[in-house]
């Protein structure tokens, strides 16, 4: 939530979060935090502090502010956890959760490569590998809780409407700058923000080895399967394209009334 409690923000990890994050603080303050926006400790209000979650239920409870999230097509969003959260070296210089990457090394048969090599592994045959994993710690919760960047995306929107909160606009990350344009068009902010202006904050971009492939190449018959048991409610919520995991654009448009009925159950 901005500090001036001009809109409230569910974060969806994955989904152009940083940048969501630095354009609320931009819009308060006029200029952009310095350094990754999820380390910010003032300046934005987040869930992540005790002495704010009060204030941030307070007003999402009486749906004081204009609230909105921002969605991703499920296939680019697990590829993009795969390559920065299992392939990459994070900002601390170490592998993302520590003894993670060994494990799905042992267990799954996942090669990473790392800097050294240039990060040179069958990417394809490690990311289906991935997706198994993914599917396990969700459905089974084994050999771990599901991850926050591949847990799905109903899952962290739904929480928000299950804590008495609703959406006036949920919009999709391949659509970033009309979707932002329609929150800030509906909220009055102390300093103004040009969307053409404002940079993409990738806070994960250099951390691992670029995607070698297109997207659908990664997904076969069995993949598309798995992507299907997991990511089922977003596909069909968020209205993106099952069929062909190489059309990363929506192919509806997504109906808050029918989101909120789904996910508030």
């Amino acid at each position: 939530m901005t500090e001036t409690e001009s809109m409230v923000y569910r974060v969806v990890p994955k989904c152009a979060c940083s940048t969501i994050g630095q354009i609320m603080y931009y819009s308060d303050h006029g200029a952009f935090f310095d350094g990754d926006i999820h380390d910010a400790q003032d300046g934005i209000i987040k869930w992540a502090q005790e002495e704010n979650q009060k204030k941030i239920e307070r007003n999402v409870k009486t749906h004081k502010s204009f609230a909105f999230t921002c969605v991703r097509n499920p296939y680019t969003r697990i590829l993009s956890s795969f390559f920065d959260k299992i392939c990459g070296i994070q900002r601390n210089g170490k592998r993302y959760r520590g003894n993670l990457v060994p494990l799905l090394i042992q267990k799954y048969g996942i090669e990473v490569g790392s800097p050294e090599d240039n990060f040179d592994f069958d990417q394809i045959k490690s990311f289906r590998r991935f997706l198994l994993f993914t599917r396990d710690t969700i459905k089974f919760r084994r050999p771990m809780d599901p991850d926050i960047h591949w847990s799905a995306m109903s899952g962290h929107v739904s929480t928000f409407i299950h804590n008495g909160g609703t959406y006036d606009h949920i919009f999709w990350t391949e659509n970033f700058n009309v979707g932002m344009k329609k929150v800030l068009d509906n909220v009055k902010t102390p300093q103004k923000v040009n969307l053409k202006t404002i940079p993409r904050f990738n806070e994960s971009a250099g951390h691992g080895p670029e995607r070698a492939h297109p997207v659908e190449d990664y997904f076969d018959d069995l993949s598309m399967h798995l992507m299907w048991e997991i990511y089922r409610k977003d596909f069909e919520l968020f209205k993106y394209d099952f069929d062909n995991p190489g059309n990363k654009l929506p192919i509806g448009d997504i109906d808050l009334h029918e989101v909120h009925k789904k996910l508030g159950s």
